[in-house]
């Protein structure tokens, strides 16, 4: 789809309502765009949901927490389709995000956001991750993977 003669209010919707069909997809570790829209892991989710209607993200989630959109400054002004960051288990580091960045979800409106998720089961050099696309709410979402980083608005 193409973001041309649309309003902003009206691509969020669109991109919201795009990326809850897949709800149910595997995750995979590492997923690659070759891997889309079979497999996903988080970034490669929301690099490809964004993909659809022409707006390119990077492909990792500090990248994207970095480049991607604009700084949302409160969670208070999260809109449906904004992108949360989070620490999680496992972050990325750079000099702009020290604290490190693992994790990222789609905000969807009334405190529900949609994101790859798993369960790590063997950890390095082999890592072993199981999960999927689901729908939680956002408040269990930041619990799990907190602290909340950073929040971009996309379109």
């Amino acid at each position: 789809m193409k973001k041309n003669n649309i309003s902003k209010e009206d691509l969020r919707i669109a991109v919201v309502e795009f990326a809850k069909q897949f709800v149910g997809i595997p995750y995979k570790y590492g997923a690659t765009s070759k891997d889309a829209p079979n497999a996903f892991d988080c970034s490669g989710f929301t690099q490809y949901i964004y993909s659809q209607f022409d707006c390119k993200i990077p492909r990792s989630t500090i990248l994207q927490a970095e480049f991607a959109g604009k700084k949302v400054g409160s969670i208070k002004n999260i809109l449906p389709g904004d992108l949360v960051f989070l620490h999680s288990t496992s972050g990325h580091y750079n000099k702009k995000f020290p604290q490190g960045i693992g994790h990222v979800a789609m905000y969807l409106g009334n405190n529900k956001a949609i994101h790859a998720t798993s369960k790590r089961y063997k950890t390095y050099p082999n890592i072993i991750e199981k999960g999927s696309i689901k729908i939680e709410s956002l408040s269990k979402i930041i619990q799990k993977a907190k602290p909340l980083v950073i929040i971009k608005r996309i379109v």
